[in-house]
């Protein structure tokens, strides 16, 4: 559709750049990798360097994680991933678990819950992490796994300078860390907040990481499951032992998928949100692209498509159901779309952009490409470790389950909780690689990504140009806690006070917020195969690079 007389072009948009900083990387047709901390990018570029591939980059950029985002990822967290192989196929690996299997509905309502405790042991769901990456490692790594984790085991033992981010993290978590003898040592030195620089040393979480290179599987069969689920079960949560078996086998298996524009898009199935990604990309195909990049017009539209995958996403859909293949069934695609284009919109389900997540993208010289996301759920997760190993668990239970009564994701023994994580890669027409996506952000990550996706297909946005832009969220979506929050959009001011104005003209109640504070790290990594080049961008809103040769 042609533009109306005087509206700017997608170049002269994208030439302002609403003032942001320039971190994008342009280089050869060899490989780059991108992360939101530059260490964990250099661990990355240093395995592709020196022979690697993509997988091998990912295994060793998450243990690099664990140690300078402390706070958004690690061994007791869970992990998502999609890889495309150079010959073009793409396959997934899902990594989390179950609650406790004796964790009716019952057990929490006869201790005077409302909900699933959002901290403690409570919270806590089996890790998927060790899993997804031991999948990983089987299937597509060249390097052994003890190799790939030696830096981050060193850096472990001798202390990771503690960063602005990671210590704004621990203040804003002291009592919860304190009440626990594991992190209260790491994170809290002299029982006090340490300052920027102050080295954590880890020594516990060193040894932790050598008995799983050595043998990823004992996290479940072995010795360090004994001592999680003894540890557990003396604080009286119901884990059996049985249930922490039997998520040492992740997810493994292909992408989900849609077309969009001129690319196909890939996703991770459930329990992954990926599907969200894909069911608001298919209401918007075809029409934000008649739209100046994010004018109210296209703002309102993303909206919608948000607001009908939470609604739909709360209404129906479950780890362990099919409801969301009819979501995104052409029939259903074409009427949701239509009712959107009446102006009709959903009533909102919950959404909360909070708790901390970090992701990592590489690509190599073959051409794989690796799309990869961890968590804890919330920052520093439920807060309990493990004795003796350093690792933290995560509160995923807590976060993504439901205490509703004959609700579809209601908590229930070996129901894996509807997760916020999603990672996407998207190919051409002739099965290339086009870009390879990801962002933390809670449930803003399936909102943030489709903008992503419009921002390079619809708009000819580069990787940079697309992480930086504007960011917007609807709230709420579908966390745990946050069911029947009043419903707002949040918007970075940049978007300019004609387009606030116009969105709360259309009904929208709008919170205004600071320019770049929607949250998230996105990243994007984009290969261009008429130039010969592979670019990339990282997020200003967080201290990410991306490097490559």
């Amino acid at each position: 559709m042609a533009r109306a007389a005087g509206t700017p072009s997608d170049n002269d948009m994208w030439q302002r750049t609403w003032d942001t900083p320039d971190r994008r990387a342009v280089l050869g047709s060899r490989h780059l990798a991108a992360a939101s901390h530059p260490a964990v990018t250099a661990a990355g570029n240093h395995v592709l360097a020196s022979g690697g591939n993509a997988v091998d980059a990912t295994l060793a950029m998450a243990a690099q994680c664990w140690l300078t985002l402390p706070g958004q990822c690690g061994i007791g967290g869970d992990a998502f991933a999609v890889v495309r192989e150079p010959d073009g196929s793409v396959w997934t690996v899902g990594g989390s678990g179950f609650g406790p299997d004796g964790g009716e509905p019952s057990f929490y309502r006869d201790r005077g819950c409302t909900a699933v405790p959002l901290r403690g042991g409570l919270s806590v769901a089996v890790p998927g992490a060790p899993a997804a990456l031991a999948a990983l490692h089987a299937r597509s790594a060249t390097l052994p796994l003890d190799e790939l984790w030696a830096p981050a085991i060193a850096a472990a033992e001798r202390g990771v300078p503690c960063t602005a981010k990671t210590r704004a993290d621990i203040a804003a978590h002291t009592e919860l860390l304190a009440a626990d003898s594991g992190t209260g040592a790491v994170f809290l030195p002299e029982r006090r907040v340490p300052e920027v620089g102050t080295r954590l040393v880890q020594a516990e979480l060193a040894q932790t990481m050598r008995i799983l290179a050595a043998d990823p599987g004992t996290f479940y069969k072995g010795e360090l499951a004994e001592k999680a689920v003894a540890a557990l079960r003396a604080a009286d949560v119901p884990f059996s032992g049985d249930e922490w078996q039997l998520c040492g086998e992740p997810l493994v298996g292909g992408a989900i998928s849609t077309r969009y524009g001129g690319v196909t898009v890939h996703q991770t199935p459930p329990p992954s949100a990926g599907w969200m990604m894909l069911q608001q990309a298919a209401l918007s195909d075809g029409r934000l692209g008649e739209h100046p990049v994010l004018g109210a017009d296209s703002v309102d539209l993303f909206a919608a498509a948000a607001r009908r995958a939470f609604a739909d996403r709360f209404a129906g859909c479950a780890s362990d159901n099919d409801e969301w293949r009819r979501l995104l069934e052409p029939d259903t695609v074409r009427a949701a779309r239509a009712e959107i284009a009446a102006g009709e919109r959903a009533a909102p389900g919950d959404v909360r952009p909070d708790g901390d997540t970090t992701a990592t993208v590489a690509v190599d010289a073959e051409g794989r490409a690796v799309s990869f996301i961890h968590s804890l759920a919330f920052t520093f997760g439920s807060g309990v470790t493990i004795p003796g190993t350093g690792v933290v668990l995560n509160n995923r239970l807590g976060r993504g389950a439901y205490l509703i009564d004959g609700h579809p994701n209601e908590v229930r023994p070996r129901r894996r909780p509807l997760h916020t994580l999603n990672a996407w890669i998207a190919t051409d027409e002739q099965d290339r690689l086009r870009y390879v996506g990801n962002t933390p952000g809670g449930d803003g990550q399936v909102q943030w990504n489709t903008q992503l996706l419009s921002h390079l297909v619809d708009h000819g946005a580069d990787a940079q140009q697309a992480v930086s832009a504007p960011r917007f969220t609807v709230h709420p979506g579908s966390d745990a806690d946050t069911i029947g929050d009043e419903p707002e959009l949040r918007c970075e001011d940049r978007l300019g006070d004609d387009v606030l104005t116009e969105l709360r003209g259309r009904g929208h109640t709008v919170r205004a917020i600071g320019p770049w504070d929607a949250g998230g790290s996105a990243l994007v990594l984009a290969a261009d195969h008429a130039a010969g080049v592979l670019s990339g961008g990282a997020d200003p809103r967080q201290d990410g690079v991306v490097l490559g040769d």
